[in-house]
């Protein structure tokens, strides 16, 4: 045995104080996490509503500049934070670390945690995008552009997919699951509070208890709006889109083929309305409930397309589209397109702000909502374990909804059946335009209806959840307390956010203020990959050094070495 003088290194930090407030409307919440949140989406919103030509103006000055000049970060960051997942799940010493304690077991089954993280990051943008962006890439893509290949040829097929399952696949899954596990893995082997900050404890130690802490709380509630607004926005345009086609008015669509402000207005009413009323009823009865007929009915539409669309043809483009991605993961990932002064360089990075870098944005900005989500249901769950769950098996459900759904639309259009009718239409009607050629008019009048009752539930399930997780991170990690006035609040906030952007700009107007507002919080996910690598790298020293690695260990222990765990 050792004395505590001849350690090599310190057990970890196992207390956060967070001040929450104990009396009052902000009973049990941190107002100096709390406050600032409202009052940030608050001027956001209000500049949006009150001075709109002012907006659209600064949105348009920023999508040409500041999100320019950051692309390469964003870029980057993705790449590191796939590489630090991928080094932690396949590294064996940190791979059979715990995220707890070393006799803590999961608490859901694996079948009930897959559901869980199927329906926390997918959902609404599955829906949207599993035959949108397919085609999207099949009319252009970066061969398209170069003009190596001919747009909307067979040969446009392969690259459409490559394309479709980089911004699906470990992009966003990896950084969610590091967010989650830089939040989990602290949390809950050093029983911090289940907050942001606690993340970067290992980094900043104490001093997170004051305004750096805040800050970062702050900066993740405000992305987790924007993030949530983005897929609200894609939501509603989609939810009015499937209204129509099942025979609700003309109202509905303007003569540009975009949702009207009296759908938009409408549906938030409808959406957001619903989806506080179960924030509400709490995560039991609520977002359980929702989420279980969730994954009923996208395996049920998932199964239409393998039997009555181009089942084959999707299964061969999924086999096919997978080996593809892996053998051109490395290269698409450190791709950074520039401007040298000629069309085709021009071209490129345009696609590549549209697609790559609002992705990657969207994934930063949604991370604090999923990741929260997912350290919640993954207590007790090896790195090794955690990290192919949360990586692997989403993308490749991803990676079957894009194939299965997207290539029966393809081969529809290839095949001369659909006739333009499913590219021309807008993303938002993509879907809803293959149904019809696929199905006979009545099934696909019922089918449609379908959709529209599952992209609801998808919308009420996200926003409540991300309501119910941003009262978490105002509450210092704990969900208890006085909670319904600013459950209302938030609700509101959601609505008007997604409302008035969509009448300012439509769905741009939310995804560049989202990639913006995304900038803060991609420097906390960098300083959370540092904290979670130093986090493991010093546990496993003070594993083989018998220094304990959690806080119950640290109650005991009496500064003497320990029996490794």
């Amino acid at each position: 045995m050792s004395s505590s003088s001849d350690l090599p290194i310190e057990p970890p930090i196992v207390d956060l104080p967070i001040g929450t407030h104990d009396a009052g409307f902000y009973d049990g919440f941190s107002r100096s996490v709390t406050i600032p949140s409202k009052i940030i989406v608050a001027l956001i919103i209000m500049w949006a509503i009150f001075f709109p030509v002012n907006a659209s103006e600064s949105l348009a000055v920023a999508n040409s500049t500041i999100i320019s000049n950051f692309s390469g970060w964003y870029v980057y960051l993705i790449a590191a934070l796939m590489v630090v997942c991928i080094a932690l799940a396949v590294w064996p010493s940190s791979g059979r670390l715990r995220i707890g304690a070393p006799g803590d077991t999961p608490e859901f089954s694996r079948f009930s945690w897959f559901a869980m993280l199927f329906g926390a990051g997918i959902g609404i943008g599955m829906l949207t995008y599993s035959i949108g962006e397919p085609l999207a890439h099949f009319a252009n893509n970066p061969e398209i552009i170069r003009g190596t290949i001919e747009s909307q040829s067979a040969e446009a097929v392969r690259p459409a997919f490559i394309y479709t399952f980089l911004h699906w696949g470990f992009g966003a899954w990896c950084t969610y699951a590091l967010v989650g596990l830089a939040i989990g893995y602290v949390s809950y082997r050093r029983d911090l509070p289940l907050t942001i900050r606690s993340s970067l404890c290992p980094l900043f130690g104490q001093r997170l208890t004051g305004f750096g802490g805040h800050t970062v709380d702050v900066v993740a509630v405000v992305a987790t709006i924007l993030g949530v607004s983005v897929t609200m926005g894609l939501g509603v345009e989609q939810f009015v889109a499937g209204l129509n086609r099942v025979g609700f008015g003309d109202w509905l669509i303007g003569p540009d083929g975009s949702s009207t402000p009296a759908a938009i207005v409408t549906a938030l009413l409808v959406l957001v309305g619903a989806s506080t009323i179960s924030a509400l009823s709490g995560v039991g009865r609520g977002i359980k409930w929702l989420s279980n007929l969730n994954m009923g009915l996208s395996f049920a539409l998932l199964a239409l397309f393998l039997v009555a669309g181009s089942g084959m043809y999707g299964l061969s483009l999924l086999l096919r589209g997978i080996w593809d991605y892996f053998i051109t993961l490395p290269e698409n990932s450190l791709t950074l397109f520039s401007d040298a002064g000629d069309t085709v360089s021009a071209a490129l990075v345009q696609w590549q702000l549209d697609w790559s870098v609002f992705y990657w944005a969207w994934w930063i900005a949604f991370a604090p909502f999923v990741g929260m989500f997912i350290a919640r249901i993954s207590r007790g769950r090896t790195i090794r374990e955690y990290m192919f769950g949360v990586a692997l098996v989403p993308s490749l459900m991803c990676f079957a909804w894009m194939a299965i759904a997207g290539g029966t639309a393809i081969d529809l259009e290839l095949s001369g059946v659909a006739g333009g009718s499913i590219i021309a239409a807008g993303i938002s009607d993509q879907l809803f335009a293959t149904l019809a050629v696929l199905l006979p008019p009545d099934i696909a009048w019922l089918v449609s209806g379908l959709v529209v009752v599952l992209l609801m539930t998808y919308l009420i399930t996200s926003a409540d959840s991300a309501i119910l997780i941003i009262n978490t991170i105002n509450g210092a990690g704990e969900d208890e307390g006085s909670r319904r006035f600013h459950i209302l609040f938030w609700g509101a906030a959601l609505a008007f956010m997604v409302g008035s952007m969509l009448i300012l700009g439509g769905i741009d107007a939310i995804r560049i203020t989202m990639i913006i507002g995304a900038l803060p919080f991609s420097f906390v996910v960098a300083l959370m990959g540092i904290s979670i690598i130093k986090a493991i790298t010093f546990d496993l020293i003070r594993q083989k050094h018998g220094v304990p690695t959690t806080a119950a260990a640290c109650e005991d222990w009496d500064g003497k070495a320990l029996k490794p765990e």
